[in-house]
């Protein structure tokens, strides 16, 4: 029998559990993760507004599991010993002959004082912390903005402080007092949100100034003081800030000798091999991959280089050559609360749809339908 390891029960991980179950019937499937839980991120960006809780996006996977006749061993993984044919955990050592890394990444969190904003993606209590301040507020200024890694371009995800964005300022305009309000953008580049391409980045800020929300861009990042942004271009006052860093690896990588790219990312080729190690696949944000400089950091993005992770992985423990590419493709809704604007991008097309309500009520049913194969 087969045995294939996955750590991790977030996107990346529950896709290559899906996808190998359907190549190997008989395999024996072991998941490490924390807890039999999977959390559903880019609908954080409606915590704020309560049109969803955390339990609307926490799906215990124990059913899913037993299903998928899948084997949880709960525990943090450690480290890699063997060539990657045992993975160490907190909870003891788990063997394999196949494995699959989708743990995901970390937030850079070096900026000096960044305990003063919110990351909005990095979980539950951070977008509950916006929620609960944003009630507590009687008017004020709110800044939005977000970083990236210097030495992993791609290890950036920008979108979602875009739907916070505009999310906050239809709640504000929802409950009759965004005058009382000054909302910022602010960013290192001049242009953000470029992976998107040029129309998106045009869109969006000729959305900002038809909303009234001011800009500060172009300027390196300095840190965070209580009530301000620093940046080398000056400050920004703010009551309140939510800022998304750029990424990197996740912490346990570093205890292993896996290689990672310059951003401390797993290093990974185009068929999402491991270079060097033996039937050790990656994917999703715990991966540096080849591609282009647009490559995006996103869930659509995991699920696709963990079908491609499993199938080669499958053909690797059946002798042949694992060829499997996957697709780079960027899709996104960038939700506003009453409205959705469709963003697509695969090599040099680009393809942009105005704002609508039918948007907003995709995104929301794709969330359901999603949801729906693990439930």
């Amino acid at each position: 029998m087969k045995r294939v390891t996955v750590v991790g029960t977030g996107f990346g991980g529950l896709t290559a559990v899906s996808t190998l179950r359907k190549l190997e019937p008989s395999a024996k499937i072991t998941v490490i993760g924390r807890q039999p839980e999977f959390f559903y991120y880019p609908s954080l960006i409606w915590i704020p507004s309560g049109i969803r809780s955390g339990d609307d996006l926490t799906i215990n996977l124990e059913n899913y599991f037993h299903r998928k006749q899948v084997v949880f061993h709960q525990g943090a993984a450690t480290g890699i010993r063997d060539g990657g044919r045992v993975v160490e955990t907190d909870n003891g050592d788990v063997g394999n002959d196949g494995l699959i890394i989708a743990s995901g990444g970390r937030y850079i969190t070096r900026l000096p004082g960044i305990e003063h904003a919110a990351i909005p993606c990095r979980g539950l209590e951070d977008a509950e912390r916006i929620r609960d301040r944003l009630k507590e507020m009687d008017g004020g200024t709110i800044a939005f903005g977000f970083g990236g890694n210097p030495r992993e371009p791609s290890a950036m995800r920008g979108g979602p402080v875009f739907e916070f964005l505009f999310g906050t300022d239809t709640l504000l305009r929802r409950q009759g007092r965004r005058d009382r309000f000054r909302l910022v953008f602010f960013a290192p580049s001049k242009r953000p949100g470029q992976r998107l391409g040029d129309k998106a980045v045009d869109a969006l800020l000729k959305r900002m100034a038809e909303r009234g929300i001011s800009t500060h861009l172009g300027h390196k990042l300095k840190g965070f003081e209580s009530g301000k942004v620093l940046t080398e271009g000056g400050e920004v006052k703010a009551d309140l800030i939510v800022f998304m860093p750029g990424m990197s690896g996740s912490p346990w990588i570093d205890n292993t000798t896996l290689p990672k790219s310059e951003g401390g990312l797993l290093a990974a080729d185009a068929h999402c091999r491991v270079p060097g190690w033996e039937r050790v696949y990656v994917a999703g944000d715990a991966g540096s991959f080849p591609g282009p400089d647009w490559l995006p950091k996103q869930a659509h993005m995991a699920d696709l280089q963990a079908a491609a992770a499993a199938k080669n992985l499958v053909h690797e423990l059946n002798g042949e050559q694992p060829l499997e590419g996957f697709k780079v493709e960027l899709a996104c809704i960038i939700d506003s609360l009453d409205s959705g604007t469709l963003v697509t991008r695969t090599g040099a097309r680009t393809l942009l749809l105005p704002s609508t309500r039918l948007m907003h009520w995709s995104k929301r049913l794709f969330e359901w339908w999603y949801l729906r194969q693990y439930r």
